[in-house]
Protein backbone atom coordinates (compact mmCIF):
# COMPACT_ATOMS: atom_id res chain seq x y z
CA UNK A 1 0.00 0.00 0.00
CA UNK A 2 1.34 3.41 -0.87
CA UNK A 3 2.43 5.69 1.95
CA UNK A 4 -0.23 8.27 1.06
CA UNK A 5 -2.98 5.65 1.39
CA UNK A 6 -1.52 4.52 4.73
CA UNK A 7 -1.64 8.14 5.95
CA UNK A 8 -5.30 8.41 4.99
CA UNK A 9 -6.10 5.23 6.87
CA UNK A 10 -4.36 6.52 10.01
CA UNK A 11 -6.96 9.29 10.23
CA UNK A 12 -9.61 6.69 11.14
CA UNK A 13 -10.09 4.94 14.47
CA UNK A 14 -8.39 1.62 15.21
CA UNK A 15 -11.37 -0.63 14.49
CA UNK A 16 -12.02 1.03 11.15
CA UNK A 17 -8.33 0.91 10.22
CA UNK A 18 -8.20 -2.84 10.78
CA UNK A 19 -11.38 -3.51 8.83
CA UNK A 20 -10.24 -1.26 6.01
CA UNK A 21 -6.82 -2.91 5.70
CA UNK A 22 -8.49 -6.31 5.54
CA UNK A 23 -11.05 -5.11 3.00
CA UNK A 24 -8.34 -3.75 0.73
CA UNK A 25 -6.79 -7.24 0.64
CA UNK A 26 -9.97 -9.33 0.47
CA UNK A 27 -13.29 -7.41 0.46
CA UNK A 28 -15.31 -10.61 0.75
CA UNK A 29 -14.03 -11.23 4.29
CA UNK A 30 -15.31 -7.93 5.72
CA UNK A 31 -18.77 -6.62 6.60
CA UNK A 32 -18.71 -3.85 4.01
CA UNK A 33 -22.01 -2.36 5.19
CA UNK A 34 -20.58 -1.87 8.68
CA UNK A 35 -17.31 -0.52 7.27
CA UNK A 36 -19.20 2.00 5.15
CA UNK A 37 -21.15 3.24 8.18
CA UNK A 38 -17.99 3.51 10.28
CA UNK A 39 -16.22 5.63 7.65
CA UNK A 40 -19.22 7.90 7.08
CA UNK A 41 -19.94 8.30 10.80
CA UNK A 42 -16.38 9.41 11.49
CA UNK A 43 -16.30 11.78 8.52
CA UNK A 44 -19.51 13.45 9.69
CA UNK A 45 -17.91 14.22 13.04
CA UNK A 46 -14.64 15.62 11.68
CA UNK A 47 -14.57 17.77 8.54
CA UNK A 48 -10.82 17.20 8.19
CA UNK A 49 -11.55 13.52 7.45
CA UNK A 50 -13.98 14.17 4.61
CA UNK A 51 -11.41 14.46 1.84
CA UNK A 52 -9.59 11.31 2.91
CA UNK A 53 -12.91 9.51 3.35
CA UNK A 54 -13.80 10.34 -0.24
CA UNK A 55 -10.52 8.86 -1.50
CA UNK A 56 -10.87 5.80 0.74
CA UNK A 57 -14.43 5.13 -0.44
CA UNK A 58 -13.35 5.40 -4.07
CA UNK A 59 -10.46 2.98 -3.46
CA UNK A 60 -12.74 0.47 -1.76
CA UNK A 61 -15.26 0.62 -4.60
CA UNK A 62 -12.49 -0.11 -7.11
CA UNK A 63 -10.92 -2.91 -5.05
CA UNK A 64 -14.26 -4.64 -4.46
CA UNK A 65 -15.21 -4.44 -8.13
CA UNK A 66 -11.83 -5.84 -9.19
CA UNK A 67 -11.36 -8.60 -6.62
CA UNK A 68 -14.92 -9.67 -5.83
CA UNK A 69 -16.88 -8.45 -8.85
CA UNK A 70 -19.48 -7.07 -6.43
CA UNK A 71 -20.66 -3.58 -5.47
CA UNK A 72 -21.82 -3.94 -1.86
CA UNK A 73 -19.71 -1.06 -0.55
CA UNK A 74 -20.63 1.28 -3.41
CA UNK A 75 -24.34 0.54 -3.08
CA UNK A 76 -24.36 1.13 0.66
CA UNK A 77 -22.20 4.24 0.42
CA UNK A 78 -24.61 5.80 -2.08
CA UNK A 79 -27.58 4.76 0.07
CA UNK A 80 -26.02 6.35 3.13
CA UNK A 81 -25.23 9.55 1.24
CA UNK A 82 -28.81 9.65 -0.01
CA UNK A 83 -30.08 9.30 3.56
CA UNK A 84 -27.85 12.12 4.78
CA UNK A 85 -28.90 14.27 1.84
CA UNK A 86 -32.60 13.65 2.50
CA UNK A 87 -32.35 14.82 6.12
CA UNK A 88 -30.02 17.73 5.40
CA UNK A 89 -32.35 20.44 6.74
CA UNK A 90 -32.85 18.55 9.99
CA UNK A 91 -29.09 18.12 10.27
CA UNK A 92 -28.48 21.80 9.57
CA UNK A 93 -30.92 22.86 12.29
CA UNK A 94 -29.29 20.50 14.78
CA UNK A 95 -25.62 21.08 13.97
CA UNK A 96 -23.97 23.38 11.43
CA UNK A 97 -20.74 21.43 11.89
CA UNK A 98 -22.34 18.13 10.92
CA UNK A 99 -24.20 19.80 8.04
CA UNK A 100 -21.00 21.14 6.46
CA UNK A 101 -19.45 17.69 6.95
CA UNK A 102 -22.34 16.19 4.97
CA UNK A 103 -21.70 18.65 2.15
CA UNK A 104 -17.95 18.11 2.26
CA UNK A 105 -18.22 14.31 2.21
CA UNK A 106 -20.72 14.37 -0.64
CA UNK A 107 -18.52 16.69 -2.69
CA UNK A 108 -15.40 14.64 -2.01
CA UNK A 109 -17.08 11.40 -3.04
CA UNK A 110 -18.34 13.15 -6.17
CA UNK A 111 -14.80 14.36 -6.86
CA UNK A 112 -13.15 10.97 -6.27
CA UNK A 113 -15.62 8.40 -7.57
CA UNK A 114 -15.68 8.14 -11.36
CA UNK A 115 -17.54 5.89 -13.75
CA UNK A 116 -15.70 5.46 -17.06
CA UNK A 117 -13.56 8.45 -16.05
CA UNK A 118 -16.63 10.66 -15.56
CA UNK A 119 -18.37 11.84 -12.36
CA UNK A 120 -21.40 9.86 -11.23
CA UNK A 121 -24.46 11.48 -12.77
CA UNK A 122 -26.59 10.50 -9.77
CA UNK A 123 -24.52 12.76 -7.50
CA UNK A 124 -24.67 15.92 -9.62
CA UNK A 125 -28.06 17.23 -8.51
CA UNK A 126 -27.59 16.40 -4.80
CA UNK A 127 -24.25 18.25 -4.83
CA UNK A 128 -25.86 21.23 -6.54
CA UNK A 129 -28.78 21.18 -4.11
CA UNK A 130 -26.40 21.31 -1.14
CA UNK A 131 -24.32 24.13 -2.62
CA UNK A 132 -27.44 26.10 -3.48
CA UNK A 133 -28.57 25.69 0.14
CA UNK A 134 -25.26 27.12 1.30
CA UNK A 135 -25.88 30.12 -0.97
CA UNK A 136 -29.23 31.06 0.59
CA UNK A 137 -29.36 34.35 2.56
CA UNK A 138 -29.69 32.62 5.96
CA UNK A 139 -26.59 30.53 5.23
CA UNK A 140 -24.44 33.35 3.89
CA UNK A 141 -24.51 35.00 7.33
CA UNK A 142 -22.69 31.98 8.78
CA UNK A 143 -18.98 32.04 8.03
CA UNK A 144 -18.69 28.27 8.51
CA UNK A 145 -21.17 27.70 5.70
CA UNK A 146 -19.60 30.27 3.39
CA UNK A 147 -16.18 28.76 4.02
CA UNK A 148 -17.54 25.30 3.18
CA UNK A 149 -19.15 26.65 0.00
CA UNK A 150 -15.89 28.28 -1.09
CA UNK A 151 -13.85 25.15 -0.39
CA UNK A 152 -16.20 22.86 -2.31
CA UNK A 153 -16.50 25.18 -5.30
CA UNK A 154 -12.73 25.30 -5.54
CA UNK A 155 -12.73 21.51 -5.47
CA UNK A 156 -15.61 20.62 -7.80
CA UNK A 157 -16.95 23.85 -9.31
CA UNK A 158 -15.37 23.40 -12.72
CA UNK A 159 -16.58 19.80 -12.99
CA UNK A 160 -20.09 20.79 -11.98
CA UNK A 161 -20.30 23.62 -14.48
CA UNK A 162 -19.40 21.28 -17.32
CA UNK A 163 -22.21 18.97 -16.26
CA UNK A 164 -24.90 21.61 -15.74
CA UNK A 165 -24.13 25.23 -16.58
CA UNK A 166 -27.69 26.39 -15.87
CA UNK A 167 -27.53 25.33 -12.23
CA UNK A 168 -24.10 26.91 -11.82
CA UNK A 169 -25.52 30.15 -13.18
CA UNK A 170 -28.35 29.88 -10.65
CA UNK A 171 -25.85 29.36 -7.84
CA UNK A 172 -23.73 32.34 -8.82
CA UNK A 173 -26.76 34.60 -9.19
CA UNK A 174 -27.40 33.88 -5.51
CA UNK A 175 -23.77 34.57 -4.60
CA UNK A 176 -23.73 37.82 -6.55
CA UNK A 177 -26.99 39.00 -4.97
CA UNK A 178 -25.76 38.04 -1.53
CA UNK A 179 -22.54 39.95 -2.02
CA UNK A 180 -24.29 43.04 -3.37
CA UNK A 181 -27.53 43.13 -1.40
CA UNK A 182 -27.01 41.52 2.01
CA UNK A 183 -25.87 44.00 4.64
CA UNK A 184 -25.47 41.44 7.41
CA UNK A 185 -22.50 39.54 5.96
CA UNK A 186 -19.21 39.48 7.82
CA UNK A 187 -16.14 40.95 6.16
CA UNK A 188 -14.70 37.43 5.78
CA UNK A 189 -17.86 36.16 4.08
CA UNK A 190 -17.79 39.12 1.70
CA UNK A 191 -14.17 38.43 0.88
CA UNK A 192 -14.88 34.75 0.18
CA UNK A 193 -17.86 35.59 -2.03
CA UNK A 194 -15.86 38.15 -3.98
CA UNK A 195 -13.08 35.60 -4.47
CA UNK A 196 -15.59 33.02 -5.73
CA UNK A 197 -17.12 35.47 -8.19
CA UNK A 198 -13.69 36.32 -9.55
CA UNK A 199 -12.62 32.66 -9.51
CA UNK A 200 -15.43 31.56 -11.82
CA UNK A 201 -15.15 34.65 -14.02
CA UNK A 202 -11.47 33.77 -14.54
CA UNK A 203 -12.33 30.29 -15.75
CA UNK A 204 -11.88 28.61 -12.35
CA UNK A 205 -8.24 29.68 -12.24
CA UNK A 206 -7.16 32.76 -10.28
CA UNK A 207 -3.97 34.58 -11.21
CA UNK A 208 -1.03 34.43 -8.84
CA UNK A 209 -1.57 38.07 -7.90
CA UNK A 210 -5.20 37.41 -7.07
CA UNK A 211 -4.27 34.35 -5.02
CA UNK A 212 -1.71 36.37 -3.06
CA UNK A 213 -4.26 39.14 -2.48
CA UNK A 214 -7.00 36.90 -1.14
CA UNK A 215 -4.60 34.81 0.90
CA UNK A 216 -3.08 37.89 2.52
CA UNK A 217 -6.55 39.20 3.36
CA UNK A 218 -7.59 35.89 4.93
CA UNK A 219 -4.54 35.56 7.18
CA UNK A 220 -4.56 39.16 8.40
Amino acid sequence: MEQTEEWKIQALNTETQQMLKTALKDPATVDLVKLCDLIVDQALKDSSLCRDAGHICCTLVQVEAKRSSTSVFRRNMLTRLQQEFTRREETRRRSLHEWVCVVSLLCNVFDSLKVNNSPMAALVDPVYDCLLRLAQPDALVNEVEVDCLALQLHRVGEQLEKLNTRRMDELFFLLRDGFLLQDDLSSMSRLLLLELLEFRAAGWNLSRNAQRYYYSEVVE
